[in-house]
């Protein structure tokens, strides 16, 4: 059993001035994570280093690049799961922190799983993690989409399933298998575009946007929240590997997805014994892996 580690960028259509760029970033995210894994940390420190990658990058729907809310504002989601102890962390609607998956990170070595807006800001602070102002956050793509925008409401607008879309779903994440065969996934987003302030999608929750667990493996979903969490997508995914391949268990789930909620979505998925696959419903969905011995594998 060798170490693996895989990323994604978001499921849905890509938008073609964005396809390079998402390429060098899904890369560069890879490269950042994979390296953690060689100096000898465990899967979860792979999975926060990649993903606070795509945070930073505008390309991405995450941390700054993040999709604005109808009043135009940036409202976050994260989430991170060990598959030792089944420890989870996450945080909902933030908008004053840079990295929001490494405030998860500090929620999941508190008592609790799930902190959000003002108080999970507050926590942020007694962790000694900077607030920034939150048109920091914005980037000039974001802000130029906002003030195009024909403010038709989020609730119809269809999916992108033979139809054009016309809001961000896409959420970024990472599964990561570790050299002591520990598994972990964490999930970061700004939702979808034009959400109403207050609104939280999968991407914090555990079972829907992400799940791990070292008996079976790890998981990190991206697509239409609401769906995604009425399905259990994430969850549904692993405890599917009790019985199937990874290929088979993501698309019983994503069978599930669209013939149950007609939700669209992405995922990656790690076994515990290191095989890998994605898989999705959406238009597509960018993703690379990473697996010990072997080249890098990026599809975009």
């Amino acid at each position: 059993m060798g170490m693996v580690l895989a990323v994604h960028g978001g499921a849905g259509s890509i938008p073609e001035e964005l396809v390079a760029s998402r390429r060098d970033g899904l890369e560069q995210a890879l490269a950042t994570g994979w390296q953690r894994l060689q100096q000898g940390e465990d899967a979860l420190a792979a999975v926060v280093a990649a993903v606070e990658v795509m945070e930073s990058l505008p390309q991405f729907n995450a941390g700054y690049g993040s999709t604005l809310t109808s009043s135009g504002t940036v409202e976050m989601d994260a989430g991170v799961m060990q598959g030792k102890g089944l420890h989870v962390g996450a945080v909902a609607t933030i908008s004053r922190v840079a990295h929001p998956i490494r405030l998860a990170v500090e929620v999941l070595h508190s008592p609790h799983i799930l902190l959000a807006g003002a108080g999970a800001e507050a926590f942020a602070q007694s962790r000694n993690m900077p607030l920034i102002a939150p048109d920091d956050l914005i980037s000039r793509r974001r802000r130029r989409m906002w003030e195009a925008w024909d403010h038709r409401p989020v609730d119809v607008m269809a999916d992108d399933r033979g139809k054009t879309i016309q809001t961000d779903k896409d959420t970024v994440g990472a599964i990561a298998l570790d050299s002591a065969g520990h598994v972990a996934a964490a999930t970061s987003t700004g939702g979808m575009s034009w959400k109403l302030p207050g609104r939280v999608g999968d991407s914090p929750l555990v079972g829907a946007g992400f799940y791990a667990d070292d008996a079976l493996g790890a998981v990190s979903t991206t697509g239409w929240g609401e769906t995604i969490a009425r399905s259990l997508l994430g969850y549904r995914t692993v405890a599917g590997l009790e019985q199937f391949t990874p290929e088979e268990s993501a698309r019983r789930a994503l069978q599930f997805l669209d013939e149950s909620v007609q939700g669209s979505a992405g995922l990656i998925l790690i076994r515990r014994d290191g095989e890998f696959t994605a898989a999705w419903n959406s238009a597509m969905m960018g993703y690379a892996v990473q697996r010990e011995g072997e080249a890098p594998v990026i599809h975009q």
